[in-house]
């Protein structure tokens, strides 16, 4: 069958599933299969596939069908221009969430720092942040053992693996060090708000990742104490947070002697992440 006909059969079954982006996930999955960018796909239309391929991708369709992540069908997603593996064992990376690791970097631009990750998943942001400031190190933390392997293999994949070291704890057992910054993408969502995640979240990402507790700032304002305890005087705290939630952060961290440098908004408009500075 030819590549142009697989294609459109992928497209159409997906749109009568009312898969919005059904068009770019049927591209997106052939290309992963064939190994090659979706732009060489698209230029070969008439390249014949072969029947282990398209059995393998009506099987892939069929799971985006089912609300499944294309990110967890393909096994990857691109952040800050590189492509980290991921599963079901790690949140999937947000475009918000590169704002912040662009932000960082410039803060830290030249210099030598000591970075903690908190709730570390696929080690996105603290190995795109090593990608950036060459003579720093970091530790990532999570709880999430199968979590903990792909971050592994990403930091390997991107070559900061001896800038980083990796621990399957609580970020509350730290104890006995300092960092310059610690970031997170902490869990933010209330708890009764979990059910009205669009299915693709609910149904499949870890919900440890997710989950916040009552107000969704449980974890929050954990790290906002455990920070205090382990940064360096004049240390950056930047956190993560949910849509209509930096008023009730700001509050949290204004009297825990944290002060407020920037307030980062996504692409809607909003206030998604908070970097703060402790002030002793």
């Amino acid at each position: 069958m030819k590549a142009l006909k697989l294609i459109n059969n992928g497209t159409k079954f997906l749109k009568q599933k009312k898969i919005n982006s059904y068009q770019l996930d049927t591209e997106l999955i052939l290309s992963n299969i064939m190994e090659t960018k979706r732009e060489k796909i698209l230029i070969n239309l008439d390249q014949s596939i072969e029947s282990k391929k398209i059995v393998k991708f009506n099987n892939l369709i069929r799971r985006r069908s089912l609300k499944e992540p294309l990110a967890y069908i393909t096994n990857e997603k691109e952040f800050w221009s590189k492509k980290f593996e991921v599963n079901t064992n790690t949140l999937i990376p947000r475009p918000e969430t590169e704002l912040l690791v662009e932000k960082l970097a410039k803060i830290f631009k030249r210099k030598s720092i000591k970075i903690l990750d908190i709730g570390t998943g696929s080690g996105c942001i603290i190995i795109s942040l090593l990608c950036e400031l060459k003579n720093s190190v970091g530790v990532g933390i999570e709880i999430s053992k199968g979590a903990l392997l792909i971050a592994n293999k990403n930091a390997i994949k991107h070559g900061v693996k001896n800038q980083i070291k990796f621990f399957c704890r609580s970020f509350t057992e730290l104890y006995n060090q300092k960092f310059n910054l610690i970031v997170s993408n902490p869990p933010y969502i209330i708890k009764r708000d979990l059910i009205r995640l669009d299915e693709d979240i609910k149904d499949y990402e870890p919900k440890i990742a997710l989950d916040g507790g009552n107000d969704g700032l449980d974890v929050i304002r954990k790290v906002i104490y455990k920070a205090k305890d382990i940064l360096n005087v004049n240390g950056v705290l930047a956190l993560e947070i949910g849509n209509g939630q930096h008023r009730e952060v700001s509050k949290i961290l204004n009297k825990n002697k944290f002060k407020i440098e920037n307030k980062i908004k996504d692409y809607k408009d909003n206030i998604r992440c908070i970097v703060s500075r402790l002030q002793i």
